[in-house]
């Protein structure tokens, strides 16, 4: 398939040429032509499948009819980062449509956007918080609105946002185009869909098995032990950059902490940090100032570390796609990786659906030495056991390859 099959308005074409696009991906080739024909989309796509030019084109296509100065598209996008990285592809994409776009996020002055707002434009790119400011200052109307697009919805839960979308939506017409895209499908996420679309067409791509340069293993383990094993792996490993996963934002804090403590570099990424933060340890682990960074899966579409060799999910994901997308940052620039999950017997279910995904049964693991009989001290309690020390380095190092020993 080539874009002039989609019969896009000529300024629309002549974007997409002077991009130079020629065949679609995917996620284009299939949600394009539903969202043309004015039906919701729920879209199941990794960031880097084309997923924003599958909205951006046929927003473009669709605005080329109709009035001018009026706030007609909305994309809502969790960082600012994405929201000018869209704008941007609305830039390239519809340079000879004249159609106008504003970006409006927070860390940046609220009176220049009024401004802006104020002076008319089609497509609105916007991060909740700040737009909530304009609605209630009503430098925003959205009277007029005919496409809603929610982009990366997933990472805006996992940033907290999804009260001010539910209160976002009070102010968007009924009658409108709504289309969302998200990596993965967690409960929040299923619901807010049921919620805000209307018979939507539901599209799934680039949700394949991981790379064969990762290698799997299993670490079974009571929940109140995870820490301790997590410290006494790390000492008996030899790797470079190490990538741990964690449900909550508020356990990837506090195990980044205990990292800290027992003497590793190490940082969190999580969604109560303000973006600065966000950005200064993404930063610091691109470059090797953290060893360690302890992450929701916010990261695992934001981080692209060729050097990282372990990936630990201290948790399970949710969902098989999640397991494929976090394990992905490893095993990357033909370089190999492993991949090692702690798992309790409350994931069997979840480790049955990833084997499947694999096609093989992945090897259990139990570490040498450590003592799994130690009972829990009490609910969520998680204590630290500090790793070895080299001789006279005053450094924590990871030592040699860890001893294993087959689990069955």
């Amino acid at each position: 398939m080539e874009f002039q099959k989609f019969n896009f308005h000529p300024h629309v074409a002549a974007g997409v040429k002077a991009a130079g696009y020629s065949t679609p991906t995917p996620i284009q080739a299939q949600a394009i032509p539903s969202v043309m024909q004015g039906y919701d989309v729920m879209g199941l796509a990794q960031t880097g499948t084309g997923k924003t030019a599958a909205f951006v084109l046929p927003v473009l296509h669709r605005l080329m009819q109709g009035p001018r100065g009026r706030v007609r598209a909305l994309v809502i996008a969790p960082t600012r980062e994405l929201a000018e990285q869209i704008h941007q592809a609305v830039v390239l994409l519809g340079k000879e449509t004249r159609l106008r776009s504003i970006t409006v996020y927070g860390g940046v002055s609220g009176h220049l956007q009024a401004q802006k707002l104020k002076r008319g434009a089609e497509i609105v790119i916007a991060c909740p918080g700040r737009l909530l400011d304009h609605i209630n200052q009503r430098s925003v109307i959205l009277s007029d609105l005919e496409m809603l697009v929610l982009d990366e919805a997933d990472r805006m839960f996992d940033m907290g946002f999804l009260p001010d979308i539910r209160k976002i939506m009070k102010h968007v017409p009924a009658k409108r185009q709504t289309l969302m895209f998200s990596a993965t499908m967690p409960h929040d996420i299923r619901r807010l869909a049921v919620e805000i679309l209307q018979e939507p067409v539901t599209i799934q791509v680039d949700h394949a098995a991981p790379a064969d340069t990762v290698a799997h293993a299993l670490y079974p383990v009571g929940q109140h032990l995870k820490t301790p094993l997590l410290l006494s792996l790390l000492s008996q490993t030899s790797a470079g950059s190490v990538l741990v996963f964690t449900r909550t934002k508020h356990r990837a804090q506090r195990v980044a902490e205990q990292l800290l403590r027992a003497g590793y570099r190490s940082a969190s990424l999580q969604g109560n940090l303000s973006q600065n933060r966000r950005q200064a340890a993404l930063n610091g682990f691109r470059n090797g100032a953290y060893q360690i960074l302890v992450a929701t899966d916010i990261a695992a579409r934001g981080i692209d570390v060729s050097s990282i060799s372990h990936v630990i999910n201290y948790d399970m994901p949710d969902t098989t796609e999640a397991y494929t997308h976090r394990i992905g940052r490893t095993g990357r620039a033909e370089k190999t990786g492993d991949a090692f999950t702690f798992v309790t017997r409350e994931d069997e279910v979840m480790v049955r659906s990833i084997e499947q995904v694999l096609e093989e049964k992945v090897e259990r693991r139990l570490l040498e030495g450590f003592d799994y009989k130690v009972p829990a001290p009490g609910r969520d309690a998680e204590f630290v056991r500090r790793p070895r020390q080299t001789q006279g380095s005053g450094k924590r190092v990871f030592s040699a390859a860890p001893k294993l020993r087959n689990y069955r």
